[in-house]
Formats: structure tokens, sequence, C-alpha cells
């Protein structure tokens, strides 16, 4: 299968924080799922940890490479980079990434998130989503019991997969 493609300073394992959330779902195609997250401002109608998505000079509806907005999430205002962005093709996986970031000095908060969508036989569909932190808040998530990034992206996987079911065409 396919994996996340990761910025050098992003790496898993050289970070302070990396959670990794995937599922793998029948009856459901990367067609259906990339509409309702490659427009971000949908997220908060199937996301409740997300709000107030805002685009910087951008007119969407669709995010795009190079794309700057703005978002809320985890309690943390998030300033954004869409920094890959490629549609799913029958042959291809979709993905989208991002870098963001919160705060500043030691409450600043640098994450690289990504998102792979790619069909599978059996008209299966895979969704993995994996982000790296750095920053003293990303330590104290890594400590955190339960882990809220790994429940809330199960979340946002749980939720887009119940609103790509939802959508027309289903």
């Amino acid at each position: 299968m396919n994996e996340i493609i990761w910025p050098q300073d992003y790496l898993p394992g050289f970070t302070e924080n990396f959670v990794s959330n995937e599922v793998i779902i029948a009856g459901l195609s990367a067609a259906q799922v990339w509409p309702l997250l490659s427009q971000a401002q949908r997220w908060p109608s199937y996301y409740a940890n997300s709000a107030n998505i805002q685009f910087h000079d951008h007119i969407g509806p669709d995010l795009q490479d190079g794309v700057s907005f703005y978002f809320e999430t985890f309690g943390f205002p998030v300033e954004a980079l869409c920094n890959e962005y490629v549609p799913p093709t029958l042959t291809s996986p979709g993905r989208i990434a991002w870098h963001g970031w919160s705060g500043e000095g030691d409450s600043r908060l640098d994450v690289h998130h990504a998102w792979l969508i790619e069909d599978l036989s059996g008209g299966r569909v895979r969704i993995l989503t994996q982000e790296t932190q750095k920053g003293k808040p990303a330590e104290d998530l890594a400590k955190a019991k339960p882990n809220p990034m790994i429940n809330g992206h199960q979340d946002w996987l749980d939720g887009l997969v119940g609103a790509a079911r939802l959508s027309p065409g289903m």
C-alpha cells in the first residue's frame, strides 16, 4: 500500500509527537470521500473538532497546493499552508497535506498533517491520516492519556466515512 510523503523536518520518530489513524471501508470509493476532505469548509459538518475555516486569498472550495488557510482544532487557532494536493485517480491515491502552526515561543506548535485516500480491490477505500508535531505542546499531547490526537483523528475518520456514506451517489 502507499504511504505518506514526509518533509525531512517532520519524519515520524524525529518529532515530539506522531499519530496515525487508518480505516479500510467496503462500499465507498476515493472519489466519494475526496470532496469531503479537499473542501475544508465542509469539515465542521462531519467533524465537531474543526471550526471557523477561513481561506486567505483563495476562493475555493477545494484546497490547492500553496493555499493558506485558518481553522480551529483541539483548542488551538491554526494557521496552515496546504503543501500537497493530488486528487485520486483510478490508479493512484489522493494526497492532501498541510503544515500548520499555532502559538509562539514555548507555546509554539508546528505540525505536518497528511492524508492518503486510495481505492483498493473489492470496492474498498483506504483512508490514512498521520500527523507529526513539534514543540512543547506536542510533548504534552504525546504524554496525555487517553491520547487526544489519536481519538480526535479517529473521530475525523469516522465522521468522514459517515458523511461519504450519506453523500449523493451512495
